[in-house]
């Protein structure tokens, strides 16, 4: 038998200026915000300092602070020594019954094996995504809306479609032009209430006839909710699965928004199953999904019981008054502004602000307006444009 050795030379490696590919994963994947943004010319005055209103971080000027219980609850955590390790990839029991008895009302019922808990909101997105649609499927999204929906889907080689929200209905959702962009490579419909990034929130009476929607085409819901109950003074939330008869939902929200600690990436996904429709595939895929990354992170976890029973309602409302009361300053303003025209915000942390261009000659797009705002004011908004279109 000979001792001679063959071998094979590897692509990747030949030569010193050979160039190792990036996967079809990564490079399907795309932020089109960071696209966008990179590409613009922003050079803030000098004399003026920046601020920035393109992220939706609310510590990020200091003045919305977590409360004390928060952070007393993160400090017993780590001193206890008891959470130093690896936990259940869909989270500690505890944790997780803590956070289905934080939702669990009589219409839509939460046990602890109804909860994920995951790195963020996003990665809850990520899994739900990843759960129920395959490549060449597709799933919808409202435009505008939060462009993270297309980036993690696009990955997977899932495709969406936008359906319109309406600035003259306080940006509730155009069922026809959602009906329409429905066919037979729909996987799921994104609704995401309270809004990023218009400031929506939706009445019952909405929610339903999505609802209506959905169960007619047998589709299930993901519903983003992470700005759940960060609504102002005389509107009202509503879960979406608590009137929810017949269509699936799964829910993604955490302590990023309302606790204010979008740092410390805890997230859940709420299983709102009914007719068992969730319980043959999409329960053990989510289950499976959620060991890629072995886990969230069990500090927060170990002081998720005490963050969630104890966290006072009066800070929660002070949040919310601080809130709102910088929303209405802002839309005031604007109003005044010939040429600008804002929908007031209902919730969450965001404003839309339409612009006539006619009204600005100098400016050929929005992005040149968005740049010369920055050099001139030192302060920065996001164009519309990064948005669905």
């Amino acid at each position: 038998m000979s001792s001679t050795q063959t071998t094979m030379p590897n692509p990747a490696c030949k030569g010193k200026t050979s160039t190792v590919r990036a996967s079809e994963f990564a490079k399907s994947t795309f932020n089109p915000i960071r696209s966008i943004v990179d590409s613009m010319k922003l050079n803030p005055h000098p004399d003026k300092h920046m601020i920035a209103l393109s992220i939706g971080d609310p510590t990020i000027f200091g003045n919305l602070k977590p409360h004390e219980t928060i952070i007393e609850a993160i400090q017993k955590s780590i001193s206890s020594m008891l959470y130093n390790g690896y936990a259940p990839t869909p989270g500690y029991k505890d944790a997780r019954q803590a956070v289905a008895d934080y939702y669990t009302i009589s219409e839509a019922p939460v046990t602890s094996e109804d909860v994920i808990l995951c790195s963020g909101c996003s990665h809850a997105l990520d899994l739900c995504i990843s759960a129920i649609a395959s490549r060449g499927q597709n799933i919808l999204m409202p435009r505008p809306g939060f462009s993270i929906y297309r980036t993690l889907a696009t990955g997977y080689g899932v495709n969406t479609k936008p359906y319109n929200l309406l600035p003259e209905r306080g940006w509730e959702a155009d069922l026809v032009h959602m009906e329409s962009q429905i066919d037979k490579n729909t996987a799921a419909i994104v609704v995401n209430n309270p809004s990023n990034p218009c400031g929506s929130v939706y009445d019952k009476t909405h929610l339903l006839d999505i609802l209506a929607l959905a169960e007619r085409h047998s589709l299930p819901i993901i519903a983003d909710e992470i700005y759940d109950f960060f609504v102002f003074k005389g509107e009202t939330f509503y879960p979406l699965a608590t009137l929810s008869k017949n269509v699936p939902i799964l829910t993604c929200s955490g302590l990023t928004k309302r606790f204010l600690v979008p740092g410390w990436r805890m997230g859940w996904i709420l299983i709102h199953d009914r007719n068992n429709s969730f319980d043959p595939e999409i329960r053990p895929g989510l289950q499976a999904l959620s060991q890629r990354i072995i886990g969230s992170n069990t500090l927060v976890q170990g002081a998720l019981p005490e963050i969630l029973t104890k966290t006072p309602t009066s800070f929660f409302d002070d949040t919310i008054a601080q809130v709102q009361e910088n929303a209405t300053i802002a839309f005031e303003q604007l109003q005044l502004s010939a040429g600008l025209h804002p929908v007031k915000p209902k919730g969450a942390m965001y404003l839309m602000v339409g612009i006539e261009m006619e009204r600005f000659p100098e400016f050929a797009t929005e992005f040149q307006f968005v740049e010369s705002l920055v050099s001139e004011q030192s302060v920065f908004c996001l164009p519309g444009k990064v948005n669905p279109q």
